[in-house]
């Protein structure tokens, strides 16, 4: 069975390393989301013109699209420093008040996977972005007190992958709201000759297309999937990845054409095969293979509808033309369907 890691967006722990040297430090070296830079390059440009502090960005997305990356890079741009913490570490109020009070001037400070915050958490965090202060509660019963700090003006930035999880309230707090789009296969074929080149590995052009057209539109699955062909091309093969090299590695890894791994297929032949071409519900979809329904619906399923194999619909799941044709399996007429006459 093929690593999930491979096809999952999500960030890894041996991610870490190899994406920090790989991570471009300037807007002009993004590649992609050229509507979204352009946003971006006006803020920032403004912001430094007036001596302020940019204005606060919601960034949401698919995961490996490069939220991360472009906080740094704003960070950078601006010329202040730069604080990370994400959603789920803040766990009391406590833990945002102690950093918050160490920000600084015009600081950018970023939360990734903010709608994972709690609710008192983000509740503490509404007055730090509006007004720029923070509110304590000093005391107990009824001798307490609310004591009010101010803090300098600072930009906060904001990731998710869930926009629809981000409250009203927090999200209207933040002046540019931001979504990335899976790329093309040409911008993320820029992607993987820029990462060969920073790795020191040779790479022909039709090798670097061929891992672009199977990374699912995502640049962090285009690096990592770069990183095995590298492997397999320094330990099968001289070192130079060919396109012969790279197509025999990412089918060693089951990673088919479209992308598509050894539980994207088993997902669609599911449907196709044993359940007509569905409507099918997803838990059903899901004990049928093993799987969790979760997992389905976060990881595989979107890349399924978003290449037209799959429609999500109120009765359930239910495969395309363009999956039987892709998958080569013909259409069963179900108890009760009448033939056509003609």
């Amino acid at each position: 069975m093929p690593d999930r890691k491979l096809i999952s967006g999500d960030r890894q722990a041996d991610d870490l390393q190899f994406e920090a040297g790989l991570r471009p430090r300037r807007l002009a070296d993004f590649t992609g989301q050229n509507k979204l830079k352009e946003n971006l390059s006006i803020a920032i440009q403004a912001a430094r013109k007036r001596g302020e502090a940019m204005d606060h960005v919601l960034l949401y997305g698919p995961p490996g699209l490069g939220k991360t990356t472009l906080a740094s890079i704003i960070a950078e741009e601006l010329q202040v420093e730069f604080t990370t913490t994400s959603g789920p570490v803040l766990q009391k109020k406590l833990d945002l008040t102690g950093i918050l009070s160490n920000v600084r001037l015009h600081q950018v400070f970023f939360i990734d996977e903010i709608h994972r915050l709690l609710p008192d958490v983000e509740e503490m965090l509404y007055s730090a972005l509006e007004d720029f202060r923070v509110d304590i509660l000093v005391g107990t019963g009824p001798g307490a007190r609310t004591v009010s700090l101010p803090m300098p003006k600072f930009t906060a930035i904001g990731a998710t992958t869930r926009q629809g999880l981000v409250s009203a309230p927090l999200r209207g707090r933040f002046g540019l709201v931001l979504r990335l789009e899976p790329y093309t296969v040409e911008e993320l074929k820029s992607i993987v000759k820029r990462s060969a080149r920073l790795l020191e590995v040779s790479i022909e052009e039709g090798a670097a297309d061929e891992i672009a057209r199977r990374c699912r539109g995502t640049p962090r699955i285009a690096n990592r999937l770069l990183r095995r062909v590298r492997d397999y091309a320094q330990v099968r093969a001289d070192g130079h990845i060919t396109l012969a090299v790279a197509q025999t590695a990412l089918n060693l890894l089951d990673v088919d054409r479209y992308g598509l791994d050894e539980i994207d297929q088993k997902i669609m032949r599911t449907i196709l095969e044993k359940f007509r071409g569905g409507p099918v519900g997803v838990n059903t979809i899901a004990a049928s293979i093993s799987e969790e329904a979760e997992t389905i619906e976060e990881v595989y399923e979107p890349y399924l509808i978003q290449l037209g194999f799959l429609d999500r619909t109120p009765r359930g799941r239910v495969a395309t033309e363009l999956a039987y044709d892709y998958f080569q399996v013909k259409p069963k007429l179900r108890i009760g369907d009448q033939p056509a006459l003609f």
